[in-house]
């Protein structure tokens, strides 16, 4: 993978993460989004999700000059897969659906893809400090 894939990729991640909260959310107005899972997706949550996405955009050119930071990304994906995995077998999906179905495409969604890009920060992680050592 070059160096403009990667940087397209980290933009994907950050515009999954604003535009999937501000989308979902319907512009952090979404109780049922919130109320399903307050502790990590509250109103406060949410700004913080976005913020991480601009965080994502911010580094897409620049990557490569903060490696560790890229490992921050990995390990912050990392925690939201962990407490997705702790919702999603302790509540119903259906539920969520039944009260909102923007609310419930966000519930059927967010586990995978922070799975995903939590492995793309992992490998670019990796693959830096591997070009590092050399």
């Amino acid at each position: 993978m070059n160096a403009k894939t990667i940087s397209k990729l980290f933009v994907m991640a950050g515009l999954s993460n604003v535009l999937g909260v501000l989308l979902l959310s319907k512009g952090f107005t979404n109780q049922v989004m919130m109320d399903a899972q307050p502790e990590v997706m509250g109103y406060f949550g949410l700004i913080a999700i976005v913020l991480w996405g601009l965080a994502y955009i911010t580094v897409a050119k620049s990557y490569a000059a903060v490696p560790w930071l890229i490992a921050v990304f990995a390990v912050e994906k990392l925690a939201y897969v962990i407490v997705y995995l702790q919702w999603f077998t302790s509540h119903s999906i259906t539920a969520v659906y039944e009260r909102d179905a923007l609310a419930g495409v966000f519930y059927s969604i967010y586990g995978l893809n922070d799975f995903l890009f939590m492995l793309f920060f992992g490998w670019v992680f990796i693959r830096l400090n591997k070009a590092i050592i050399k």
